[in-house]
């Protein structure tokens, strides 16, 4: 469990650097290439981080996933204020400590989660695609997907309990609980940011 919270704040700390230091030279690349980029970065660092048995390999995965991600958070936090972004980042970390919590006391409630989690997940997608194509701007989708995020967090962490305690398990669910954490986050900040306007 510390190599896991180890592995979910590298990734968070690399984020936030990101987001200070390369955020002109993110906004300066192609977003045609960036969204390539991310897509072959992160399907490329999925696959190397879940197929590999040993922790190096798969903490090279996690990072091909991790510098994308912090690509596309750099993108999406510049049309916010700071505040904005500082509430959705304290709100996402106060829900991922409740909601581990929340897994460790309740593991059976979590683990029964799956099915229904990930139907919810595809229903979110179609339902973006949707908006997207009608250019439909609503929040009430942002909500749905970030208490989605909020429960995939729990589920994710009592499936990491699930696995035998090796360093590349360690890794692994190190990587589904930080992309479930970084999709809250996303969420969290539409929801502020149109609150904000």
């Amino acid at each position: 469990n510390f190599t896991i919270g180890a592995v979910i704040l590298y990734g968070v700390i690399i984020n936030v650097l990101t987001c200070w230091y390369l955020a002109p030279a993110i906004m300066a690349i192609n977003p045609i290439a960036l969204l390539i980029g991310y897509f072959v970065l992160v399907f490329a660092g999925s696959y190397i981080t879940y197929r590999s048995n040993s922790p190096a390999i798969s903490f090279l995965g996690y990072n091909l996933v991790c510098l994308p991600l912090g690509a596309v958070i750099t993108v999406c936090v510049q049309g916010y204020s700071t505040t904005v972004v500082a509430q959705a980042f304290m709100l996402t970390a106060v829900i991922t400590g409740v909601m581990m919590l929340a897994a460790t006391a309740f593991p059976g409630t979590f683990a029964g989660m799956g099915r229904m989690l990930f139907i919810g997940l595809i229903g979110i997608i179609i339902a973006n695609i949707v908006c997207m194509i009608f250019a439909i701007q609503t929040t009430i989708i942002s909500w749905i997907a970030a208490v989605l995020f909020s429960l995939y967090i729990g589920y994710d962490w009592v499936r990491a309990q699930q696995y035998v305690p090796t360093l590349d398990h360690a890794v692994d669910s190190a990587l589904d609980i930080y992309i479930d954490i970084v999709n809250l986050f996303l969420q969290l900040l539409a929801i502020f940011g149109r609150n904000d306007d």
